[in-house]
């Protein structure tokens, strides 16, 4: 899951650069926070799921997945709000774009590396 999460920030990174080049400067930092509120929630619930890895208590790391996950859904949220009330100005099309790419690398990544691993 490192691996994924190190993908997100590079893509996050990217993003960025790309609108930057094509779009300025507000472009650039509206893509950058909307990876961002892609990537700092999918952290958070890396870390609270895989916490008890290996734990003998099946309860534990279900729990643990439960949590990281409601976690996730809620410091989004927030991310969102305070993104949409606190930033001025603010690109909100490149904002989704970026929120939306960093997201779909998670999950490519992690199909890509199911069909790496049958071979």
């Amino acid at each position: 899951m490192f691996s994924v999460i190190l993908l997100q920030a590079a893509m996050t990174v990217l993003i960025g650069l790309l609108f930057w080049l094509i779009q300025g400067w507000v472009a650039a930092y509206s893509a950058w926070l909307g990876g961002l509120t892609a990537l700092l929630p999918n952290m958070y619930f890396t870390y609270k799921a895989f916490q008890y890895f290996g734990a003998r208590s099946i309860a534990v790391i279900v729990q643990s997945f439960w949590a990281g996950e409601m976690g996730k859904l809620i410091l989004t949220a927030l991310l969102f709000a305070v993104l949409f009330l606190g930033v001025k100005p603010l690109n909100v099309l490149a904002v989704f774009i970026g929120y939306i790419l960093v997201q779909m690398t998670s999950a490519t990544s992690l199909l890509l590396t199911k069909s790496f691993l049958k071979r």
